[in-house]
């Protein structure tokens, strides 16, 4: 058991899935652009992806907010009707409400991309589409990754305002805030960046999710067995590069060089 030699392994390994990943985005981005374009699946898979995620989206950001302004307004001592509403919309636009629903959509849609496309790869209707001279790129691919581009924004601009009522609602009603006081600072201190800047990670967070999961389930093999695998696979590397794309746009939007 040499340490450096399963390190070695560990960064061979690692990089060579960044490739296959790499190549399997240079495959399926340009598809989303070239014609033709299934439109019927491209709306199809927005409302998968989208409006069957609005209740764990919603639900997910409403106990958030109200967790948030109930820690808050435990941990401060002075200045807790002004200081509240400012960290909820804060880290509700800016954090919490992206990642959130992210990780959330990831658990959901990156699991039934995964497993739908697993189960045509083992069962051979992937090669089937290739015999009938169908670009699978351009049949399964672009339509999920378009829809879950286009449909992020939209369910983190939705659990924006969810959180941010959550947050209100225990501040009113169980912290006894003055309501118009609350929604006065609220709207003092939110900033328009604030709200662009989840929506582009929403964009970026939904394109991960797209594609981790038609990656890993374009890719499985071994039966059933390889379906659960690449289903796992898919929700696990999807949540990690979301963490990661989170920080890295995060420096971006508010580090020192924006500032």
């Amino acid at each position: 058991m040499n340490p450096f030699a399963l390190v070695g392994r560990f960064v061979v390994t690692f990089l060579r899935e960044i490739g296959r990943i790499a190549q399997f985005a240079a495959l399926a981005v340009p598809a989303c652009f070239m014609p033709p374009i299934y439109g019927r699946l491209v709306l199809q898979q927005m409302l998968r992806i989208g409006y069957f995620s609005l209740p764990v989206v919603g639900l997910t950001a409403f106990f958030t907010g109200g967790a948030l302004a109930l820690q808050i307004f435990v941990g401060s001592d002075i200045g807790a009707e002004t200081l509240v509403p400012q960290i909820v919309v804060l880290g509700i636009t800016r954090e919490l409400g992206p990642v959130m629903a992210g990780l959330m959509v990831a658990g959901r849609v990156s699991a039934a991309i995964a497993a739908e496309l697993g189960t045509m790869r083992v069962t051979e209707q992937i090669d089937a589409l290739v015999t009938l001279s169908t670009n699978p790129f351009k049949y399964l691919v672009a339509p999920r990754l378009i829809a879950a581009v286009l449909t992020m924004p939209v369910l983190v601009a939705i659990a924006d305002i969810i959180g941010v009522m959550g947050g209100w609602i225990v501040a009113v009603y169980s912290l006894d805030f003055n309501s118009a006081a609350y929604l006065n600072n609220t709207a003092d201190f939110l900033k328009m960046g604030d709200v662009t800047s989840g929506l582009w990670k929403a964009a970026v967070f939904g394109f991960i999710i797209a594609l981790m999961g038609c990656f890993h389930g374009y890719n499985s093999k071994g039966g059933a067995q390889g379906v659960g695998a690449a289903t796992t696979n898919a929700v696990v590397s999807a949540a990690i590069l979301i963490l990661a794309a989170n920080y890295f746009m995060t420096s971006i939007f508010f580090g020192e060089g924006s500032r």
